[in-house]
């Protein structure tokens, strides 16, 4: 049989069926192969919101959305061109986004009347049988009937054969695209290497998938994605709270400071811990606490005795948090919160990314609170934003508090992770004396950064007072007096907003440095943002493009930069937040767009808002 190879320049395949399916493991295991061939790519998994709901049911549907490309991408797709459905809800919940064209790979056996009473069909209608799809390219096969007949000969239950069903989708993409099988049979082998029966059930069935694409003639072409342009380097694909993980292994290594996790599980947070509970050969403690007062209070803890203290949560565990970190602002010492934020309030979208958690992280606490606040902005930038996280807290005695996303935790992208030479140092001095002419130690002393000493507990000649009630100046002693409290509460504001001197100044992503529009974004609207600013860009017009990292306090010339503009715009996953501070600052009468539907801002919206700001709607 003669097949054709068509190459294509930009590919998005989204994989959904019941949360018991295996798309996440299928997606992530397409998305390693494509890293490993140096294709440039963005995901985005869409998890289901309950642990385990009802089979077969709108809500149950768990997806994985992949895009791939043989140039820079920045977004996992707004439309897909190839929906894997495994069945008839997953077809339902996605349709809407798959491109007019485009290809479904639909398993049969999911599209029964129970799966089609499910979906909320009605009776009688099969989409794959009443011409509703007439729009779209169909390929019907039973995947379960097929997995079933690969693992004929092997002594296991349907019900265990089925569970293999995955990877006969991800056998039959690894032929439509050209790929070779070698590293998902590697990663079964190590996964299921004491288990050798389930390890032959998924290598027979990954392969029967690969031959059925191979040997059956309804299909004549397939595909390839060239390797991207991407600068030179050793790349992986890394998630965002994998990159959070190993920026602060590298801030522990560079510092020369012990890491210790005091953290207690929330989603979308919980992988860092398991990440970094994976690598104790570097010295990480690791401490799952009862409740989260508990995980930060041992981080604080932890601190004081000369640790990094670092405590992971999520929008719900930052309010339970904020007396505690009260605590660590009181007494100045370095402690790093990192908020992978999600849909709120109270317990809100567990599964669902928002930026929604600013607003707190800059005033949610009692009382005059300041707290410096950093951001990643993409997966891979995790790792770089969670280490300047680590060298600003550790440096000028503070809490901090990195921000994150579901969007970005949970997302990926390849990533050309640096030499430990090419990291920036982070020197620690502890105080382990008193000074020249110091007959007693006075804790809260400052130096020019109005950073006081950090005095490890035990140090002869520097014991000192801890605690939540206000301090004297210098002395570190409990004081009542209102004028020593006005004056405290003044240097705590002040050596935040002197963080200002010691970050880098604000530059612009892309554009010019003045013009029509200043498109304003912090966090995951990273991408969605430089994507549709380009494409007015190629257009000829002046809008241009910046990103936050520091956000409190903001780099010292975003005030300048913002007055260049004749209009700012702050797209947001949450109902406005960046855009109240922004207003309260600087005193700009900036534009919000607005999304609170626990997905990601999409390019094409971004470049509809613009040209209607630009008074050019198509």
């Amino acid at each position: 049989m003669i097949r054709k190879e068509q190459v294509l320049q930009d590919v998005v395949i989204k994989f959904a069926g019941d949360s018991g399916d295996g798309m996440q493991l299928t997606g992530t295991q397409f998305t390693n192969n494509t890293a490993l061939l140096g294709i440039d790519l963005a995901t985005f998994p869409d998890f289901p919101a309950e642990i385990r709901a009802p089979q077969g049911t709108l809500p149950g549907v768990s997806g994985y959305q992949l895009r791939f490309s043989s140039d820079r991408v920045f977004t996992p797709g707004d439309e897909c061109d190839v929906l894997v459905a495994m069945n008839a809800a997953a077809l339902k919940a996605n349709l809407k986004a798959l491109k007019k064209g485009g290809r479904i790979i639909a398993n049969t056996d999911g599209f029964d009347i129970k799966n089609l009473r499910l979906a909320n069909y009605p009776d009688g209608i099969n989409p794959l049988e009443d011409g509703s799809l007439e729009n779209y390219e169909v390929i019907k096969m039973d995947v379960t009937k097929m997995t079933r007949e690969a693992l004929k000969e092997i002594t296991m239950g349907t019900k265990e054969k089925d569970r293999a069903k995955n990877m006969f989708v991800l056998g039959f993409l690894y032929w439509m695209y050209n790929r070779d099988m070698e590293n998902t049979i590697q990663f079964l082998k190590d996964k299921f290497n004491k288990k050798p029966e389930i390890l032959e059930s998924n290598v027979k069935v990954l392969q029967a998938g690969y031959n059925f694409g191979d040997t059956t003639e309804t299909f004549t072409t397939r595909y390839k994605v060239d390797k991207a342009r991407m600068d030179s380097g050793e790349y992986r694909s890394i998630m965002g709270n994998q990159a959070v993980a190993y920026g602060l292994i590298a801030a522990s290594q560079k510092s020369g400071l012990p890491l210790f996790l005091g953290t207690y599980p929330i989603t979308p947070a919980s992988d860092i811990l398991h990440e970094l509970s994976r690598h104790k050969g570097f010295g990480i403690k690791t401490f799952q606490a009862e409740d989260e007062i508990a995980g930060i209070s041992a981080a604080i803890g932890a601190a004081y005795g000369g640790n990094l203290g670092v405590t992971t949560t999520s929008g719900p565990g930052m309010a339970l948090k904020g007396e505690a970190m009260g605590l660590a602002v009181m007494l100045e010492i370095p402690l790093l919160i990192c908020d992978i934020q999600r849909g709120g309030p109270s317990t809100g979208l567990p599964t669902k990314t928002e930026q929604s958690d600013l607003l707190q992280a800059y005033y949610g606490r009692n009382g005059e609170c300041p707290m410096p606040i950093v951001s990643a902005s993409t997966p891979s930038d995790c790792f770089d934003a969670v280490y300047e996280a680590v060298r600003i807290a550790v440096q000028h005695m503070t809490p901090v508090i990195f921000l994150s996303d579901g969007y970005i935790a949970n997302g990926a992208e390849p990533w050309r992770f640096p030499k430990a030479d090419d990291l920036q140092p982070i020197p620690v001095k502890f105080k382990t004396e008193l000074g020249h002419g110091e007959d007693k130690f006075q804790p809260y002393l400052r130096d020019e950064k109005l950073v006081r000493p950090w005095a490890i507990p035990g140090v002869p000649g520097l014991e000192h007072r801890i605690g939540g009630l206000e301090k004297q100046n210098n002395t570190g002693n409990v004081s009542y007096d209102p004028e020593n409290h006005q004056l405290m509460v003044k240097i705590r504001q002040e050596k935040v907003d002197k963080i200002a001197d010691y970050i880098p100044e604000q530059t612009l992503d892309s554009g010019p440095e003045t013009g029509k529009i200043l498109v304003l974004g912090w966090g995951s609207t990273y991408g969605a943002i430089k994507s549709a600013v380009a494409e007015l860009q190629i257009q000829g017009y002046a809008v241009s493009h910046a990103h936050l990292r520091y956000v409190r306090p903001f780099p010292k010339n975003l005030g300048a930069i913002l007055k260049n503009f004749e209009q700012v715009l702050i797209p947001e996953i949450n109902n406005g937040q960046l855009i109240k501070i922004i207003r309260d600052q600087y005193f700009v009468d900036a534009k919000g767009y607005n999304k609170i539907m626990g997905v990601p801002i999409t390019k094409t919206e971004l470049v509809m808002k613009l040209q209607e700001m630009l008074g050019r709607v198509n």
